[in-house]
């Protein structure tokens, strides 16, 4: 984990400025894809999954060195061939596990993040996951242990073959011409990411599109269909982790609100989509039907409310960067309890962007804790090591504090009618 969190001190920076770069250009080009709110839900999207990653909080109910172990029939000596064969092996997987993600109702909560944002760019490249929660990837990795490919070969190449997906997230690059026989590019991907039905549950593959063509997935960009982008169930929030769970939410609800016994059981794992018939007229859900008059999740925000979006945003970023830079020197229980400190917070603030009328008061509860948390005795050596960093911690749950009692029955949204 160490060595993951110093992997995302460098990756971080930039990933920033290539979106940078994007934002920029497209302002050049009259044709800008980014809009304020929607790119922080998405980068705050990133942050909770880089602390779920570097936390570990992840339960593996069977690893890759144990399947290697068992049925292992070669081993391919350290050479480049191996690291080729091993990031070939890793990108089959990933079409495989990506596949089942789209197909089943339960695994669909895994990643409905991933497209939850009615923009493309690249800061949706970073809205990734935080509730597969549950290790089962190795299985997709059977090829690979059946050649005997190490651990450390896959540990090693795994973050670098999730990194090299993000460029590809773009409404400003067009067709490449031969690359498009050879590599997911971002025309491909546009289509991924799109609701028109011609390109549904298509392009799955991550690095090389062999994997589409070969298996029936591959759908080509049309110049008469533009993409439109989004889930068909709009997800209404910039909350990451209510987008996360919110589609588990739903199948809860049918679950319990269905009255045959087989279909509680069957939903979960039924064609993503799937409703029991008894739920579907009773209990209906919004659905984007004409996805050309599609209106996008749009709230109205002052001036003032923008500049606490801003200033939220890059506080919590400062307390993420204070816990990767000094992930090796923390112990695992304060590294727990400030994961858990920048996970409230992150749902703290994005709750106040979707002006929900109980954020100001669960802003004021938080902001109280976090500063209890950082003057606590177990914390003390917070002020002795990290003075500066401590400081402005403190600075930042303290005017949060003030903010909560400023907005305190100011905003006017009930959660159960936008949920």
């Amino acid at each position: 984990m160490d060595t993951y969190a110093s992997i995302l001190l460098w990756a971080i920076p930039i990933f920033m400025i290539m979106m940078a770069v994007e934002i920029l250009y497209g302002h050049y080009k009259k044709h800008q894809t980014y809009t304020f709110m929607d790119t922080i839900s998405s980068l705050s999207s990133g942050m909770t999954n880089i602390l779920k990653d570097s936390l570990g909080l992840v339960l593996v109910i069977i690893s890759y060195p144990y399947i290697m172990e068992k049925i292992s029939i070669m081993e391919i000596e350290a050479s480049f061939l191996l690291y080729v064969v091993a990031f070939v092996c890793i990108d089959f997987a990933s079409y495989w596990n990506h596949r089942l993600n789209h197909s089943v109702n339960i695994f669909w909560n895994r990643h409905v993040i991933h497209h939850s944002s009615e923009e493309f760019n690249m800061a949706c490249a970073l809205r990734q996951s935080i509730s597969a929660w549950i290790g089962f990837g190795a299985l997709f990795l059977i090829p690979a242990a059946i050649l005997g490919i190490p651990q450390k070969v896959i540990a090693i190449l795994a973050p670098l073959h999730l990194f090299a997906q993000f460029w590809y997230h773009t409404r400003h690059i067009g067709k490449l011409g031969w690359l498009e026989y050879i590599i997911v590019t971002p025309s491909q991907h546009r289509v991924h990411h799109a609701i028109n039905p011609i390109y549904i549950d298509k392009n799955l593959s991550a690095i090389f599109c062999i994997w589409d063509r070969m298996f029936g997935t591959f759908q080509e960009e049309l110049e008469s269909e533009p993409p439109v982008y989004g889930v068909l169930k709009p997800v209404s929030t910039w909350n990451p982790i209510f987008i996360n769970f919110q589609h588990a939410y739903h199948l809860f609800l049918d679950a319990y609100h269905t009255k045959r016994l087989k279909d509680k059981f069957r939903l979960w794992f039924m064609p993503t989509g799937w409703r029991p018939d008894d739920v579907k007229d009773k209990y209906p859900r919004f659905v984007t039907k004409d996805i050309n008059n599609r209106k996008k999740y749009k709230l109205y925000y002052s001036i003032n409310l923008k500049i606490i979006a801003a200033f939220q945003f890059i506080s919590i970023n400062f307390l993420v960067f204070f816990l990767l830079n000094n992930f090796s020197l923390l112990d695992i229980d304060f590294k727990l309890y400030f994961g858990i400190l920048i996970f409230i917070s992150i749902f703290g603030f994005t709750s106040f962007l979707d002006l929900y009328d109980w954020a100001p008061k669960f802003e004021f509860v938080r902001s109280f804790l976090c500063l209890i948390f950082l003057v606590v005795q177990p914390n003390q050596f917070l002020f002795d090591t990290y003075p500066f960093s401590t400081s402005i911690m403190l600075i930042y749950f303290s005017l949060t504090l003030v903010i909560s009692l400023l907005y305190w029955n100011k905003l006017k949204r009930p959660l159960i009618k936008s949920f």
